[in-house]
């Protein structure tokens, strides 16, 4: 992948950190992660984040319509309110058509909710940083594991002051041009951030809370969704008898949590589990495993085989 890392800011005297994420600009999360950056002075921070939550976009991004951005006061940071996805505001903020220069670091987060296993894939969260990898930057992307009852706000700036560490770090890699640039980090801060075990490398697990659907009445609000990970489903309450059918003969339907399956042994969910800050080096492909792999070696020629035969 061609790398942009030669022609950012890290000769001079701060490096350029640009926050975006998918809970939207005033999410608590961002505002925390942005205090942070700033108040300790080591950074020039640009913000470039949607304007309404954006949870679960996965990777989506606008294609034939004009976004729109709109400045935003933020203290000691330069601000824009994007009318599009996580991608979208990654790409706009990156392309120098609307900050005169590329920044260093792309950061996405702080999610309200954890983003581990095959949840992933739908997080707006993470794609925020994947669309700056696509472009040649290095980025992370970051998560609070938010637990209803438990966490409270102050949360999100104690887990921004948990991650500095590891932000500072990669910023000296790439001042240095010994950062990687084959992957970006995707980092979750357990619940428990006061108490937290330290940092863990771990691998994406195959970890997915399972869901379903419910018929549901006209009067029914659906369950929110914390992050692609987490949905608080104690919203849902209604009698049976209530799920009709709305004018038109249109059904209404909410998802609801039926399971989560959770993958054993030091990977994202169950090492955020268990109390550590997890890192995981993300890539963008999507490659088959070896068994597969294997099978569909010898599965496709037989394939064409029958076809060439059934041709004669």
């Amino acid at each position: 992948m061609e790398s942009n890392i030669n022609s950012t800011t890290c000769s001079g005297d701060r490096p350029t950190v640009m926050v975006t994420n998918d809970d939207g600009i005033d999410a608590p999360g961002l505002r925390a992660l942005v205090r942070v950056l700033v108040s300790s002075n080591r950074f020039k921070v640009l913000v470039c984040a949607p304007d309404s939550e954006k949870s679960a976009f996965s990777h989506s991004v606008t294609w034939r319509n004009s976004v729109s951005a709109k400045p935003v006061e933020i203290g000691g940071a330069t601000a824009f309110a994007v009318t599009g996805t996580p991608a979208d505001c990654t790409s706009l903020g990156i392309s120098k058509a609307l900050f005169p220069s590329v920044p260093d670091l792309v950061i996405s987060g702080i999610n309200m909710g954890s983003n581990c296993g095959y949840h992933i894939v739908y997080s707006g969260t993470v794609a925020g940083a994947r669309e700056a990898f696509f472009n040649g930057l290095p980025s992370v992307s970051l998560s609070y594991d938010w637990a209803g009852g438990r966490s409270n706000v102050d949360d999100f700036t104690l887990a921004a002051e948990a991650c500095i560490p590891i932000i500072i770090a990669i910023l000296s890699e790439i001042k240095r041009k010994t950062y990687p640039q084959n992957c970006f980090l995707n980092i979750d801060v357990p619940t428990d951030v006061r108490n937290h075990k330290g940092y863990r490398l771990t691998t994406q697990s195959k970890s997915i809370v399972k869901m379903g659907w419910r018929q549901v009445g006209l009067d029914v609000q659906g369950a929110k969704m914390l992050s692609t990970m987490t949905m608080e489903s104690n919203s849902f309450s209604h009698n049976e008898s209530d799920a009709l059918s709305t004018p038109n003969n249109q059904l209404l339907f909410n998802r609801e949590v039926i399971a989560l399956q959770v993958e054993d042994g030091g990977t994202d969910y169950c090492s955020l589990q268990e109390g550590y800050i997890t890192v995981t080096p993300l890539g963008a492909l999507s490659n088959a495993e070896v068994d597969s792999q294997a099978y569909f070696k010898e599965w496709l020629p037989a394939v064409v085989e029958r076809l060439s035969s059934a041709a004669l």
